[in-house]
């Protein structure tokens, strides 16, 4: 199973045909698996990523780190949970060091996202500070590198 994740983590397209070929695997036996890893969750959703710039779609982007008081019986994943409800939050993550989580957020303008902290975030019970980053650009996201301008620049070798 580690190979069929391993291969669609990768390439999300890959038909059921193509990953029984690649794994050379009957393809009833990988769409049996691939249900299988849906149904108990360990497939959550298919993703595209979409570079917005290209189609003049302007977004927000912003890491804001949290500094929470943990609850009794629950830590911080009450904290947690309150926060990754809100649509505009795009992942929640706990941390280690100064801050306990990171939250990624996206909004339209920097004015959402700044309206987003002042009056959701920051006024759960349990949050005690945030810290705002807003994404200047983004070079690499989940492995693909955004923009790859990069030229060949070996030597050319002839005889």
């Amino acid at each position: 199973m580690k190979e069929i994740l391993e291969l669609l983590e990768s390439n999300s397209k890959l038909t059921e045909n193509d990953i029984a070929i690649m794994l050379s695997m009957d393809v009833e036996e990988v769409r049996s698996k691939i249900k299988e890893l849906e149904n108990n969750k360990t497939i959550l959703k298919y993703i595209t990523l979409v570079n917005w710039e290209k189609v003049g779609e302007e977004k927000v982007s912003a890491m804001i780190e949290v500094r929470t008081t943990p609850q009794r019986d629950v830590g911080f994943d009450s904290v947690a949970e309150r926060i990754y409800r809100f649509p505009e939050v795009r992942s929640v993550r706990l941390l280690s060091g100064t801050y306990d989580l990171g939250v990624f957020i996206e909004g339209r303008t920097m004015r959402e996202v700044s309206h987003f902290v002042a009056t959701k975030l920051s006024t759960i019970e349990g949050v005690v500070s945030t810290t705002t980053h807003f994404v200047l650009k983004t070079y690499k996201q989940d492995g693909v590198i955004i923009e790859d301008d990069e030229e060949d620049r070996r030597l050319v070798v002839s005889p």
